[in-house]
Formats: structure tokens, sequence, C-alpha cells
């Protein structure tokens, strides 16, 4: 089975920078559409990123020029760099994979996409 698993969030002050890190097993990340999304208490789950297997990118417009979506294919591993966080990015962030399609159908994120237990995100004022 897929296998995905987060990491890397934690606690930083506006204005701060982390990398996650999804880690892929069972399957070859540079196959499939990835991204991440992320969800805040009491909120919809809200697309972040894509990455195609072909290396183009798609970025949420609360995100793009502070977010950058990257893989490593040696290493099956799905990364987002996050710069300039704002206390708005706080929430839970989650990897996903699309093993149905070589394509990206966009930022929204199906129920039949497969993903981790997240990493929690938490930027503070």
């Amino acid at each position: 089975q897929v296998q995905l698993v987060e990491s890397g969030g934690g606690s930083v002050q506006a204005g701060g920078s982390l990398r996650l890190s999804c880690a892929a097993s069972e399957y070859t990340i540079h196959n499939y559409c990835v991204g991440w999304f992320r969800q805040a208490p009491g909120k919809e789950r809200e697309g972040v990123a894509t990455i195609e297997s072909d290396g183009s990118t798609n970025y949420a417009d609360s995100v793009k020029g502070r977010f950058t979506i990257s893989k490593d294919n040696a290493k099956n591993t799905l990364y987002l760099q996050m710069n300039s966080l704002k206390p708005e990015d706080t929430a839970m962030y989650y990897c996903w994979a699309d093993i149905r399609t070589w394509r990206c159908l966009g930022l929204r994120v199906y129920d039949y996409y497969y993903w981790g237990q997240g990493t929690q995100v938490t930027v503070s004022s």
C-alpha cells in the first residue's frame, strides 16, 4: 500500500522558515502527481501546491512567491520549503499522491488521493 510520512513541522515566528518533508513508500513519486494541502481548525482543506512528473508546479495564490514544492526522485521524497511564514499559514500540512494519473488535476484535493498523518505548522505573530 502507499505510505506517506510527513515531517518537519513545528513552531516558528512570523517571517521564519520551515521545510517540510514527505517520505513515500511502495510507489515512485516521479510517476505521479503529488502535492501538499493544509487544513486549519474549523476550515476546509486548502490545496497548497502540486508538482507533476515532468516537474511542472502549481501554487495557491496565498503562498505563491513564498513556498516552493520540490522532489528528490532518488530519495523518493517530496518537500515544501516555506519562507516568510505568516500566522495565517498555521495549519496541519499533508502531502498527497494521486496514483490514478500522471497529470495533476489542480490544487483541489479529492478523497481518493492518498495522504499521510500530517505535520503541524504553527506561526506566531
